[in-house]
């Protein structure tokens, strides 16, 4: 064999040789005991057994022409040390075969960093040339195949690893060298790495469905010329510590990602280029990053393709177009019921909150479809600040928020500083049209059932919302996307965000009883042809610097105002009208503004029916019926 004398000093490094198969029987009637200390060299097929725990207890080496596989629910727990980690080298293979409902689960016994992950060796093309030395373990890799097999990686949990050697060599959670196109790699998840979740040299496979969280270096990193496909990738770095989303560098073999998306609650930089690298993106959704490119070592802008163009560098350049979110990745993080206090990424099942309890929020919280979030009366969510922290309910989940105005769910940050909220995703009608990506999360919203039905929401305090993601997309208190006219949303509260109160995009949802406190840009905002109805609405702006009371946007459906009070002690604008948007207002009073109506973009002023006629800036208007006391219950 070509790798004997690499496997033979391999062996010596780790001290066993072993060939142990755990399926197999010795014929003489007695099962044979099941070694659960991996270690060493596995020198003929292995298939694991899943009710069993094993021990990564030195390198575990599987050479060319053997197979290890790997059941459903197994989990494979290593020893702390860099010395402690799976190979699979040239012509070996690997088969992982796990399920959404039972993964497995390689990890560690200590903490994030603490040994080397899964390394694979295959025999395609790398700009390293042929039979390259690893820059670990002095493995060979490289070849002239790119469509060399080195198995089947199915379902999937790496945590962690990526341990450091030195400050130019370290483990990831899994490493891809020289890997090739009929290795098939499906739904893995690599979470609380010291170093890249999953690195690519040079190679050609294509991996489907990755989901990366809190990598303290890189998400994703390549070089040496890989080529292949990543298609569904969500990254969210809830940590301050990482580096990138992205990093590639060396030869620019063009590779391509399909809808990517990242999220970070510390800043930071998206992508990263170095070099001659490059890459073709198609679907990109970055959101809470300082940076979003980073061209280094003279790369070209050119060699970055996002959705048919050059890289935006700007600093205000939007990317929301991945369809990919937390929900593909259920398997991981879901939790049909909680351990401890902090909300699950994942809900697919229905899941109901303890009043007693104060839950807190680290990250996207996504209600998935067909399930419903309840929350009873007197609930305190709590949540970190931070555009990767919000609750999302997806289109054909549902939501039952069941406050009393003596005991209303509140919903607030740990620090006073900015958060998500609540955001809900329907199948109303949207100028947008249907399964349309909101500028949040890559989220899908947007239907042809107008009476789609999100749920019911009743005595709800948002507080310290509307975090900012860039200048033109924004988390706001609650986000209503496509909600449609089933959806009952009563006595809701937003005090104190740093954007919008509540923002219809598109739908036919109606609210009554809304509050809106000092907000730091619109209290009621409406866009994409919402054609609702708001009843009885009190603005109270006491700071400076807001936007509006009322800003619309978009085409107009003519929504309908009744009983809405706005009351400013800063002057600036009540009502903003932009391009061809408009409503119909019964009851309208405005108090302590410079401006009553502002009309921008050509916006015709008989788009605004305000009390039976035309807005004027010149009428007094003093109609509305609501006055701050009817929501004492959100204020004392």
């Amino acid at each position: 064999m070509k790798t004997l004398s690499r496997l033979l000093s391999l062996a010596m490094v780790t001290g066993v040789l072993f060939t142990s198969c755990d399926s197999d029987d010795d014929g003489g009637g007695d099962t044979p005991t099941v070694e659960t200390n991996l270690a060493g060299v596995i020198a003929s097929n292995r298939t694991l057994d899943a009710t069993e725990q094993y021990t990564i207890a030195s390198t575990v080496i599987v050479p060319e022409g053997v197979t290890l596989t790997i059941p459903a629910g197994t989990e494979i727990v290593s020893n702390v040390g860099t010395e402690n980690y799976i190979t699979i080298l040239q012509g070996g293979k690997i088969d992982v075969q796990g399920t959404a409902d039972s993964p497995v689960i390689m990890r560690s016994n200590g903490d994030a960093g603490s040994w080397g992950g899964l390394v694979i060796c295959g025999n395609a093309t790398t700009s390293e040339g042929v039979n390259a030395t690893a820059e670990v373990g002095n493995l060979s890799y490289g070849g002239t195949n790119d469509a060399d097999d080195s198995g089947n990686i199915d379902y999937l949990i790496i945590r962690d690893a990526g341990a450091q050697i030195n400050a130019d060599s370290q483990f990831n959670g899994l490493t891809l060298y020289a890997v090739g196109t009929s290795t098939t790699i499906d739904n893995v998840a690599i979470i609380n790495g010291s170093d890249d979740g999953v690195e690519f040299f040079g190679g050609t496979v294509s991996p489907n469905n990755m989901y990366l969280e809190n990598n303290e270096d890189d998400a994703v990193d390549w070089t040496e010329g890989w080529n292949g496909t990543l298609t569904n990738a969500y990254v969210t770095n809830t940590i301050s510590s990482f580096s990138t989303a992205i990093e590639a560098d060396g030869v620019n073999n063009n590779p391509t990602l399909v809808n990517f998306t990242a999220i970070s609650a510390n800043g930071g930089t998206a992508i990263q280029i170095k070099n001659d690298s490059g890459a073709t993106i198609n679907g990109l959704t970055l959101t809470g990053f300082e940076t979003t490119f980073d061209f280094r070592d003279d790369a070209p802008v050119s060699n970055l393709m996002v959705d048919g163009e050059n890289a935006d560098v700007a600093e205000d350049a939007v990317y929301s177009t991945s369809s990919t979110n937390a929900s593909l990745f259920a398997w991981v993080t879901n939790a049909s019921d909680i351990s401890g206090s902090t909300l699950p990424a994942n809900i697919s099942s229905d899941l109901t909150l303890d009043a007693s309890t104060t839950y807190t929020i680290n990250g996207p919280v996504l209600v998935n479809s067909g399930a419903t979030l309840t929350i009873p009366a007197g609930t305190n969510i709590v949540s970190q600040s931070g555009t990767a922290n919000y609750i999302a309910v997806l289109k054909g989940a549902t939501i039952d928020i069941q406050g009393t105005e003596a005991n209303p769910v509140i919903m607030n940050s740990d620090d006073g500083e900015a958060w998500g909220g609540l955001l809900i995703c329907g199948n109303a009608t949207t100028t947008e049209g249907v399964n349309a990506i909101a500028e949040v999360g890559g989220l899908s919203y947007g239907g042809s059932d107008d009476s789609d039905n999100s749920g019911s929401i009743n005595y709800l305090i948002l507080k310290d919302t509307g975090a900012q993601i860039n200048a033109d997309s924004q988390f706001n208190g609650l986000t209503l996307y496509a909600v449609g006219n089933g959806t009952t949303l009563t006595n809701i509260a937003v005090i104190g965000g740093a954007d919008d109160g509540v923002e219809f995009f598109g739908g036919t949802v109606n609210l009554t009883n809304f509050y809106a406190e000092n907000l730091q840009d619109d209290s009621v905002d409406w866009t994409e042809g919402w054609n609702g109805t708001l009843t009885n609405t009190f603005v109270n702006l006491t700071i400076d610097g807001f936007s509006t009371a009322i800003e619309a946007d978009g085409v107009n459906n003519n929504p309908t105002i009744v009983n809405f009070t706005a009351v400013s002690t800063n002057g600036g604008t009540a009502v903003q009208i932009k391009n061809n948007s408009g409503c119909t207002i019964t009851g309208l009073t405005l108090t302590g503004f410079d401006d009553q109506f502002d009309f921008r973009d050509d916006a015709p002023v008989s788009n605004v029916l305000a009390d039976n006629a035309n807005a004027d800036e010149t009428a007094s208007y003093t109609t509305s019926t609501v006055v701050a006391t009817d929501f004492s219950w959100a204020t004392n």
